[in-house]
């Protein structure tokens, strides 16, 4: 009865991960037949069978790993600013009602705007560089934090800062490195979490203008239809996501351990 139970709980166990292979097997098998049978041009869409090759030329001539690493530059830098800012002015804001009612319309005046729509002001102001592709990112991760850290100060239990005061605690830099910014931590950092995939997104959207690096790489291979190595690079970028994120989870729980 009891290996019956076992071999129960393992079959159970094995069961998500098999319906997500299975998932997966199924829909290359579909994307492979599309240009196979000629529903689609493979010249508009390869098959996955065609990127290993195309990927082992990529690499072998030494541009996806230039793309790459100027990307992961311009990736950390304007994820590191964005995300830096945001914290601070959300924390500020948050904590303080005069810099919230001080700053509510500007808010409300810049935050609709795509990141996008800075892009011809990231080249007058800083040409076709590596900071004007940091500039488009930090704007693309800003909003997020932002209102992210803004929320989570909110949403401390008022009765934590009576404690504080009970405890001594009275100046504003007091709470917040005793109690606002732990109790606000998760909160923060789940929108950190969240603009580290903005961030991709926006680092294509960064260099697609000229700057070195995955997004100009792509433009490249789509102008001369090379869409095997667009494929390629779209790939890479999730990997890249899927290994940073799983990073930050690990970063998150070692922060967080005082909740287990």
């Amino acid at each position: 009865m009891r290996l019956e139970h076992s071999i129960g709980t393992i079959l159970q166990s094995l069961r998500a991960p098999a319906l997500a292979l299975t998932g997966l097997v199924a829909f290359l098998l579909l994307w492979e037949a599309i240009p196979f049978f000629g529903i689609v041009n493979p010249a508009f869409l390869p098959g996955p069978s065609a990127l290993p090759a195309a990927f082992l030329r990529e690499v072998q001539s030494g541009a996806w790993l230039s793309a790459i690493a100027g990307s992961l530059g311009h990736y950390f830098i304007g994820l590191g600013t964005g995300a830096g800012l945001g914290i601070a002015l959300g924390v500020l804001t948050g904590m303080s009602k005069i810099a919230e009612e001080l700053s509510s319309w500007v808010v409300r005046l810049l935050r609709p705007i795509p990141g996008l729509a800075w892009v011809p002001f990231a080249i007058i102001w800083f040409g076709v560089n590596p900071q004007a592709a940091v500039f488009i990112i930090a704007i693309g991760v800003f909003w997020i934090v932002f209102f992210a850290a803004q929320g989570a100060i909110r949403g401390v239990d008022r009765d934590l800062i009576e404690v504080a005061d009970a405890f001594g605690f009275h100046s504003a830099w007091q709470r917040l490195a005793k109690i606002l910014l732990p109790a606000a931590m998760p909160g923060i950092l789940v929108g950190v979490r969240t603009a580290l995939g903005q961030a991709w997104m926006a680092v294509v959207a960064a260099e697609i203008f000229g700057v070195a690096g995955v997004g100009q790489r792509m433009m490249q291979a789509s102008s001369l239809l090379a869409t095997d190595l667009v494929v390629i690079y779209m790939l890479t970028m999730a990997a890249l996501y899927g290994l940073l994120d799983t990073a930050f989870v690990a970063f998150q729980k070692w922060v967080l351990r005082w909740k287990a």
